[in-house]
């Protein structure tokens, strides 16, 4: 029975060691939210594009970016993201969801903005697009799409992905400073696994071999 018992649970420890390979990842992240120096609009008819790399094999399924926003309660709902080969397209947006998360202690910055990190989730895999940019436009938040909304630069101070400092542009003034955001999702080169997916895989595993050990020990 002992023996049994031990097959059973190595088996399982093998397929959590390969469970990462179709676990959230990040796939790029141009570095930390800087806050302080400048932000770009992302709604009004202005778009901003980033440049991003993956490796092979690679397709996101989220986002992270941070944005300042005049009041702390009338926040981001959706954004047009499209995600392209070359910078500043004219069309090809679709809106998604976001989730809003409060920096800063909640407080201003020197210039009298909140700052949020926005989730997005549900992309529906793009890629894989090694070299590409991912562009964020018309913006709209809880009271409607004329709250000025803006995508925090921060140069990719920090980075330390491959493909980063990105380089970005906007629509009308052409080459800007990098932004502040992540992409996330799913392939066969994941390169930071989503703590909360393994974890998850994890406690079910050990829930699932308790349950096996007691059934043996019977």
């Amino acid at each position: 029975m002992r023996t049994a018992f031990l097959s059973l649970l190595t088996i399982l420890c093998l397929v959590l060691a390969v469970a990462p390979a179709t676990a959230q990842y990040t796939l790029y992240s141009n570095g930390p939210y800087n806050g302080t120096t400048e932000a770009w609009p992302i709604n009004f008819g202005f778009t901003v594009s980033d440049s991003y790399v993956l490796l092979g094999g690679n397709y996101v399924t989220g986002m992270n970016f941070v944005y300042w926003d005049v009041s702390n309660s009338d926040t981001l709902t959706s954004v047009g993201v499209a995600f392209t080969r070359d910078p500043n397209p004219t069309s090809g947006f679709t809106p998604y969801g976001a989730t809003n998360t409060a920096l800063n202690g909640g407080r201003t910055n020197q210039y009298g903005y909140y700052l949020f990190e926005a989730t997005l989730t549900g992309i529906p895999g793009q890629g894989p697009v090694y070299l590409g940019y991912v562009t964020l436009g018309n913006a709209c938040t809880v009271s409607g799409c004329s709250t000025p909304i803006y995508w925090d630069e921060n140069s990719g101070i920090d980075c330390d992905w491959y493909g980063c400092p990105s380089t970005a542009y906007e629509n009308e003034v052409g080459s800007i400073p990098s932004e502040s955001f992540t992409l996330t999702g799913i392939g066969d080169i994941g390169l930071v696994p989503e703590p909360s997916s393994i974890l998850l895989f994890g406690s079910g595993i050990l829930g699932l071999a308790g349950v096996l050990r007691r059934k043996v020990n019977i």
